[in-house]
């Protein structure tokens, strides 16, 4: 064993030699600040990308139709494609408009006048006739009065709101509260849903969102007191318009549709005149039966306009067509999303334009 100091020795030389060198070449190194910076690696050679334009009102009307966009143009583009125009184009574009819900009654009128333009005009290209189709819609949906009425000057304007729950109510008056709030009104909201529970917390949600003013009571309250008190507390506080909620009743139930007759009547006792718009807030991906609701709360009160939700949540969003001329009402608005500013005022040429434009490279036709 008299080989194992020597081995041991070598041991503790070499760590002492090993220690050395480390601190030798920590003395060459000058310190950070010294040191030369590393060269940085050149970046990737990009070409600066203009500023994205805002969306246009067509834009945004288009992107809330998409559904019924292309469920209806897939068709169109079908029908429209033929070599000629016969009449096995005018059964194909009937069947389309009727799957998009334009109802029975407008889909004959728009047909009958497509015959007569043929006729008349002496049509053959089938391209020629999808701008007729185009024409024809917008002329059924417009209308008098389809704009809302003026804020007065001395005084509030007051709009009642009904239709069923469910059907985007409480939401659509959030919106127009903040539409009216960015266009520097003020704006104060009676809670006449005094029966569904919940619907006075999440109205004054949407009233805080919004900037608005709220008025309410406890629930169970009777809902033509509230808006009653709603109407003296915006004529007291000098407030510019009052959006009046009322319960989602159901329309075949006819005690509480009476009760929504009593309320147009408080109404106008609170303030001569008022209410000065009473909407219906129709869900359009019901379709039809939008129509029975239309009638009946018809009935009840003196509607002057209608409000459309949900649009972007339907392929069928013809229906618009169908209950601007079932009811005869105008459509004021329309909901095609969820933000704030997705309540939208209606134009029947942006509505037509976002649902027929052609392809840019339409199909060859056969």
């Amino acid at each position: 064993m008299s080989w194992l100091p020597a081995l041991l020795a070598l041991g503790v030389v070499a760590v002492v030699a090993a220690a050395l060198l480390l601190v030798r070449r920590r003395r060459r190194l000058p310190p950070p600040e010294d040191r030369p910076a590393l060269p940085e690696a050149a970046p990737p050679e990009t070409a600066a990308l203009p500023p994205a334009a805002p969306p246009t009102l067509l834009d945004r009307l288009a992107d809330g139709l998409t559904r019924t966009r292309d469920a209806l143009k897939g068709r169109l583009d079908g029908v429209f494609s033929r070599a000629r125009i016969d009449e096995a184009l005018f059964a194909d574009l009937e069947e389309a408009l009727l799957l998009a819900d334009v109802g029975v009654g407008a889909t004959g009128r728009v047909l009958a006048r497509l015959r007569e333009d043929t006729a008349r005009m002496g049509l053959s290209d089938p391209v020629a006739l999808r701008a007729r189709l185009a024409a024809h819609l917008v002329d059924l949906l417009r209308a008098p009065g389809a704009g809302l009425a003026p804020v007065p000057a001395d005084g509030p304007l007051v709009i009642l709101v009904v239709g069923v729950n469910g059907g985007g109510k409480t939401t659509t008056i959030g919106k127009l509260a903040a539409r009216y709030a960015r266009e520097g009104h003020r704006v104060l909201v009676g809670a006449g849903d005094t029966f569904r529970a919940g619907a006075i917390q999440q109205l004054g949600a949407w009233a805080e969102r919004a900037g608005a003013d709220l008025v309410a009571r406890d629930e169970g309250s009777d809902p033509a007191a509230v808006l009653f008190d709603a109407v003296a507390a915006a004529r007291a506080r000098g407030r510019d318009v009052v959006i009046c909620d009322t319960a989602g009743r159901l329309q075949s139930r006819r005690p509480l549709m009476d009760e929504l007759s009593k309320v147009t009547r408080v109404l106008g006792r609170a303030l001569p005149g008022a209410p000065h718009e009473v909407l219906l807030v129709l869900d359009a991906t019901i379709g039809q039966n939008a129509l029975s609701q239309a009638r009946l709360f018809g009935q009840a009160v003196p509607l002057t306009g209608l409000v459309l939700t949900k649009l972007d949540g339907t392929a069928r969003g013809g229906v618009v067509v169908a209950v601007r001329q079932e009811t005869g009402l105008p459509v004021k608005l329309i909901g095609v999303g969820e933000r704030l500013d997705d309540l939208r005022p209606f134009d029947p040429e942006a509505f037509v334009d976002a649902l027929l434009a052609p392809e840019a490279d339409p199909p060859a036709r056969s």
